[in-house]
Parts: C-alpha cells; sequence; structure tokens
C-alpha cells in the first residue's frame, strides 16, 4: 500500500504537524476541517456559515487529488453544541442528499472558542 501525505500549507498543519489530506491507495483521509476561510484565516460566527466552509475547504482538498465530495463515503461531525446539528442540515442535505455517505455526529470542545463545527471526510477516489 503507497501512503502519501498531502499537506496543504496551512498555519494549523505547521504548527499542530499533521498533513490535510492523505491518501492510501484509493482511500482520501481528509483531516478535521474547521470553517475557516483560508484565504482571510477568519471564521464566520453561524454555524452554518461555517460547516459550509468546512465542506468548501474538504471539496479543495478533495479536488487537489482528482477527487469530489460525491467520492466521500464516511463524515464525522464534531460540534460544540449538539443542539446546533440542525441548522447545518439544509447545508449538509445540499452537499451529500445524491450521494449520502456514513455519518457520525459528536459533541465535542473545539481546539479554538470561535470553532463551532469540525468535519472530517472519508473518500474513495473514483475509478480512472
Amino acid at each position: 500500500m503507497k501512503i502519501v501525505r498531502h499537506p496543504k500549507g496551512s498555519e494549523f498543519e505547521k504548527e499542530i504537524g499533521y498533513a490535510r489530506l492523505v491518501t492510501a491507495d484509493r482511500w482520501i483521509f481528509v483531516s478535521g476541517t474547521t470553517g475557516y476561510n483560508y484565504a482571510t484565516m477568519e471564521i464566520e460566527p453561524e454555524v452554518e456559515k461555517q460547516a459550509g466552509q468546512c465542506l468548501e475547504n474538504i471539496g479543495s482538498a478533495l479536488a487537489s487529488v482528482g477527487a469530489s465530495l460525491q467520492d466521500v463515503v464516511r463524515v464525522n461531525y464534531y460540534l460544540k453544541h449538539a443542539e446546533d446539528f440542525p441548522a447545518c442540515w439544509p447545508i449538509l442535505s445540499k452537499t451529500f442528499g445524491a450521494h449520502p455517505p456514513a455519518a457520525t455526529m459528536i459533541e465535542a470542545s473545539l481546539a479554538v472558542p470561535d470553532m463551532l463545527i469540525e468535519i472530517e471526510v472519508t473518500a474513495l477516489q473514483p475509478d480512472s
């Protein structure tokens, strides 16, 4: 099995010591991703906007290895407040509705107080 680490160069990766994305043959593992806009390093205060930005960030990471959000087979949602999860459902349904992955939601403390949601995914690269 060939394992390749694909760091994306964010400050978080450098400071903490991880890769945003790792591939192992056709498997793709995207690290927990928050709602920061990496171009501005700003984060919106609304959980649903953070969820949307998380998915944009994850989509960009997947695209860098020829995959997309449609290739996600497993998703884990980590929310600061479980009661915020329903506010995220419309964006999650819009993103994954036609290709729903297996999913888990966990209430957890997140690394920075402004973070309300973190999303990690496992995907399978499409056949070439």
